[in-house]
């Protein structure tokens, strides 16, 4: 017997119990979809937080000021202005991997335009601030270097201002008051959508450092030059490490800390805190692709069941091919060849489930997936892989079956 006279031979006993052959399948048509989901779901998921990474700035951290100790009771974050403009200054000059420090304060304005309003947060900040957050304006323009020295009344605003108060109407050279103070509107920040921490980046406004001291934010803004964050932005990805300790080192030496003297200020990889929920997602993605993998070795074991089935009710069949000269490895080749095409068949059909799937838990869901054809190949294979393991024991158990005991069998 052929190889193509094998696989004839398989396709036609297959067909001659059809029902029974979808049913056998069904297994691996449920665990090749399941594993596809899975991993779409892992996947978009994993795409979405790198998505937020390159929102937030690459390569980033961010100082902030230190805590205050009154009387034994620990005030808050930044209850102590220790870092200071002078301070971004500093790191940008003296540590050579660094491309550019941008000092912030932050604080809350309402917005006024025409018969509308909406309280939001509002940096000061320089130029360097949009730099060093890979934050570009996308209509309109930003500072110029005369206005951020001079403090004029001029303001960037991210895309959720502009919804919330212009609607339609265009915003750029448009007039509005923030806290009573009127400015001019130079631009609108490209869109970023909401942060690994769960706000959203775009209900925000920019206005220069000076502006946001003098005429906005005052209070403890108003004396020295300190201020509430330093952005600072390393040149690639292999160098915050090394700058992660000279800039705590610089740091120290600017605040005069002796060794025994704990930091007064805080430093945030933010590469690292997203990068750790990456990781978060990538083992809950092999965790659940690893639960779906079971519904195909599930499968595999009824292709095994329905196969030994099959060698009972053809023993005679069997027993009739050796007697007219077929050998113990046509008839093994042929039930293999059966238990691999329910396998292949199945994987085609749990391809086509499992895209389907995706996309519908995308629409419903509104989760986001993405589809790797790794993972469809990967999931083809192992169904292939299963048919051929599962199916060789009956096989085999067919090819040992002695001729005349076969054609005696009722």
């Amino acid at each position: 017997m052929t190889p193509l006279d094998a696989i004839m031979a398989a396709l036609k006993a297959l067909r001659l119990n059809m029902l029974r052959s979808i049913l056998t399948a069904l297994g691996i048509i449920i665990g090749v979809a399941a594993v596809i989901i899975m991993v779409a779901i892992g996947a978009g998921a994993e795409a979405r937080v790198e998505m937020i990474i390159r929102s937030m700035g690459a390569n980033l951290m961010i100082i902030l000021p230190g805590s205050s100790n009154t009387a034994g009771v620990r005030q808050g974050r930044g209850s102590r202005p220790t870092i200071s403009e002078d301070d971004a200054a500093a790191i940008r000059s003296e540590i050579p991997s660094v491309h550019s420090a941008a000092p912030s304060i932050r604080g809350q304005a309402q917005f006024i335009y025409g018969n509308l309003n909406w309280q939001t947060q509002i940096f000061g900040a320089t130029r360097d601030y949009l730099d060093a957050r890979e934050w570009p304006v996308a209509r309109g323009r930003a500072f110029t270097d005369d206005e951020i020295r001079t403090g004029a009344k001029v303001v960037l605003l991210g895309k959720s201002v502009v919804d919330s108060l212009f609607g339609e109407i265009e915003p750029i050279g448009q007039t509005i008051r923030l806290d009573r103070v009127p400015f001019e509107v130079t631009g609108i920040l490209q869109q970023k959508g909401q942060s690994p921490f769960g706000f959203d980046q775009d209900d925000t406004a920019i206005v220069p450092l000076v502006t946001a001291r003098q005429r906005l934010l005052g209070g403890r803004w108003l004396s020295g030059r300190t201020v509430g964050s330093i952005h600072v932005k390393f040149r690639n990805p292999e160098s915050m490490e090394a700058g992660e300790r000279q800039l705590r080192e610089l740091m120290r030496q600017r605040n005069r800390l002796r060794p025994n003297q704990e930091d007064n200020f805080q430093i945030r990889n933010l590469s690292q805190i997203v990068e750790s929920r990456a990781e978060t997602t990538r083992v809950m993605t092999i965790l659940l692709a690893s639960v779906a993998s079971v519904s195909l070795l599930v499968g595999g074991i009824g292709i095994m069941n329905i196969m030994l089935v099959s060698v009972t009710e053809r023993t005679r069949e069997i027993g009739l091919r050796m007697a007219i000269g077929a050998e113990s490895g046509d008839i093994r080749r042929q039930f293999l060849i059966e238990a691999v095409t329910l396998s292949l068949i199945g994987g085609l059909i749990g391809i086509g489930l499992g895209i389907g799937g995706s996309h519908l838990v995308a629409d419903l869901a509104e989760w986001p997936v993405l589809i790797e054809i790794d993972s469809v190949l990967v999931a083809f294979g192992f169904a292939a892989v299963v048919g051929v393991f599962f199916g060789f024991y009956p096989a085999h158990k067919a090819s040992r079956l002695d001729p005349i005991e076969a054609l005696r069998y009722e």
